[in-house]
């Protein structure tokens, strides 16, 4: 059981080499939980008996998606295959293992750094299959087509790349074009936020080549990593990513000089409020475990990562009444991604996630071992989330509405 889920936390002191952990988000997260327990949050009454409608649900969705309960961990990976195509075979084909594990170290890190949402109305037409795709799957489509044309990489005869000559200068306009982003196919946010984060990933990776090598590009992260230690944890994994990549993230908290990327702040923690979330970077790093480890790079203590505070798992507790807006007006408002009862929802859906993650391993039979959290995440509690967001809103739009620059969640 998680130290959140057992009532303990580790500490509440603002150290920002902490916050930048897995632990930290599930501690902090833990705090503002316990709040909820005692009636003391502003803004979401806990009504933990429904939580049983959630199990049920995602019970049943991942009995139906996956019926021999085999399931993949909850990652960009499966987003890439929508509709019944193996677009992953297409990565590198070809390329030795070494090279076709950068590849999709690239493709994963560009893919899922710009994907914080796409919105209800966007689409993506794929020429190569016909098929209109959207939301997440729509941009991962979109930008695993968009590096197959070259469009992250400055050497025109390795398409299957992403460097930092080429990300350093992209531009809104070729995003917009990659990603059909036009009038009336807009992308929630839009793509300037989107086309300075890519610029901000090539700077990065060109002022740190002892993780990003000479050629500067994300997937020399494989060498690095593989270089330093025969086996990985994913909590290390994470750590990298937010140590390296939290300068790209525009006007979020710093603490002492260090950027805290995904944090906000809620009344319930001491001091200055600090609650981590780092779920881009978390999903990523469940991203990478995919393609390290089909180079011959294990990676261990993957249940030390938390559930993603986003709105698919976050709109599943709302919308299954576990999570009850004290005033109903809350979900008819604009709300600002880093407001206060932002924070409070996204804390409480982390704690919410390990307790429905035990209800439901107990249902199917498994052990944490045999189904860690992102099995019951890819199961499960994404999806349920979003066929409830189905039933209870034509557009599937999530029960909060949250003003997005297409760089957070």
């Amino acid at each position: 059981m998680s130290s959140a889920a057992s009532g303990v936390v580790r500490s509440t002191t603002d150290d920002p080499s902490e916050l930048l952990t897995a632990a930290a988000v599930r501690d902090r997260c833990g705090i503002v939980f316990a709040a909820a327990e005692r009636g003391e949050t502003r803004h979401f009454r806990l009504v933990i008996a429904r939580l049983e409608e959630a199990v049920r649900r995602v019970v049943e969705v991942t009995r139906r998606r996956y019926p021999d309960l085999d399931v993949p961990y909850h990652s960009r990976w499966r987003h890439f295959s929508a509709g019944g195509v193996d677009r992953a075979a297409l990565v590198a084909a070809g390329a030795d293992p070494d090279e076709a594990a950068r590849a999709r170290i690239d493709l994963a890190v560009i893919s899922v750094l710009i994907d914080a949402g796409a919105g209800a109305c966007w689409r993506f037409q794929e020429a190569e299959t016909g098929q209109i795709l959207s939301r997440s799957e729509g941009l991962a489509v979109a930008s695993l087509r968009g590096m197959q044309a070259g469009l992250f990489s400055a050497d025109a005869s390795q398409p299957w790349r992403a460097d930092a000559g080429a990300l350093s200068r992209i531009t809104p306009e070729a995003l917009a074009r990659a990603f059909q982003h036009a009038a009336g196919n807009e992308l929630v946010g839009g793509v300037e936020g989107r086309a300075a984060l890519l610029r901000r990933v090539g700077e990065v990776c060109a002022a740190h080549p002892a993780q990003f090598g000479v050629t500067a590009r994300p997937g020399n992260l494989y060498d690095y990593w593989g270089v330093r230690r025969a086996a990985l944890t994913a909590p290390e994994i994470l750590r990298t990513l937010l140590q390296v990549f939290g300068p790209i993230w525009p006007g979020r908290i710093s603490l002492g000089g260090i950027p805290l990327g995904d944090c906000g702040r809620h009344p319930a923690v001491r001091g200055e409020g600090f609650v981590p979330f780092h779920k881009l970077s978390q999903w990523l790093t469940y991203s990478l475990v995919e393609p390290l480890e089909a180079a011959g790079l294990p990676v261990a203590q993957i249940d030390c990562l938390t559930g993603l505070a986003e709105y698919r798992n976050g709109g599943l507790f709302i919308d299954c009444g576990v999570l009850e807006p004290r005033d109903p007006a809350l979900l008819r408002s604009s709300l600002d991604a880093l407001s206060e009862p932002v924070i409070e929802w996204r804390a409480l859906t982390v704690p919410l996630l390990d307790r429905l993650a035990e209800r439901v391993r107990e249902r199917l039979g498994k052990t944490a071992h045999d189904f860690p959290l992102p099995r019951v995440l890819e199961g499960g509690s994404w999806a349920a989330g979003r066929e409830i967001a189905r039933e209870r809103r034509p557009d599937g739009a999530p029960p909060l509405t949250v003003i997005s620059d297409g760089t957070l969640f």
